[in-house]
């Protein structure tokens, strides 16, 4: 139903921005697409993964339209503790295992992505320093529909709609 969809997946070996078996390969740390053209980013477990999620969210907040989400989940392990960076990527490439390594299975391989953070509800603050933009945590409990699990939880950014237009439709609302 979502005619405009671009499935996207980082695949090594593929040049970024060009597609491979109808995955367009992407860097979410340099998203290959216009200033705010993107209504909505998916993201499923991705960015325990990024050397610097700084500069993902910032690229999704770059592309997002003004209105639009990024509606992602990630796996909250640290919980009410601080987040923890586990992998580091050092100047001449190479990766720095502040923890002992840990991988997780991917679409590409079985234990083929790198675990580089823990991420805690502090999240929401990380993503407002880095971006401006605020994020809410739903945890989603409905034994009716199967939904009480660990690591659960679904996450989403809203880039405001300054545009009169959107004030008024909020007014109307109120």
């Amino acid at each position: 139903d979502c005619k405009n969809y671009i499935p996207s997946h980082y695949i090594k070996n593929v040049v970024r921005g060009s597609y491979d078996r109808e995955m367009l390969c992407v860097d979410m740390e340099a998203l290959p697409f216009a200033d705010e053209s993107i209504d909505l980013h998916i993201t499923q477990d991705v960015f325990e993964h990024l050397f610097h999620p700084d500069k993902a969210f910032l690229e999704i907040a770059r592309t997002l339209k003004p209105g639009g989400a990024h509606l992602f989940t990630v796996p909250l392990v640290n919980k009410n503790q601080r987040s923890l960076q586990h992998a580091a990527l050092r100047p001449d490439g190479t990766v720095d295992h502040r923890m002992p390594a840990t991988y997780h299975d991917d679409p590409i391989g079985p234990q083929s992505a790198l675990v580089t953070f823990h991420w805690g509800y502090d999240i929401c603050d990380y993503i407002l320093n880095a971006t401006g933009l605020a994020t809410s945590i739903f945890t989603p409990d409905d034994l009716s529909r199967g939904l009480r699990a660990e690591y659960i939880d679904v996450l989403m950014t809203i880039k405001p709609d300054p545009s009169p237009k959107a004030t008024d439709l909020a007014a109307v609302s109120d």
